[in-house]
């Protein structure tokens, strides 16, 4: 798997767009896309669920100004890791966000 590829990023912006913490994603697709080379990264260097749940709740906090606290950030980490251990974008070709 091409961890850069446009495959890629098309589907990890699928991910965060149906998460969509800010609630805009149905208006600006590329609202989280400031997130997608940080947690690519990440998922190279082999992050864990809790490494992109930490990273997700600072984003959230730091960037864009929201209370993590029930933004379900632990379940958005378990879906990006298991995205990413099952094979990328094949695994995320029926999500839409």
């Amino acid at each position: 798997m091409k961890p850069w590829s446009t495959a890629n990023q098309r589907a990890l912006r699928q991910l965060l767009n149906a998460w969509d913490p800010v609630g805009v994603a149905d208006s600006v697709e590329d609202e989280y896309d400031c997130m997608l080379a940080p947690l690519l990264g990440r998922l190279c260097r082999g992050a864990g669920q809790a490494e992109i749940d930490a990273y997700l709740r600072h984003e959230l906090e730091e960037h864009f100004g929201l209370d993590p606290s029930g933004s379900h950030t632990d379940a958005v980490a378990g879906q990006v890791t298991a995205w990413w251990a099952s094979g990328g974008p094949a695994a995320a070709a029926g999500v839409r966000g």
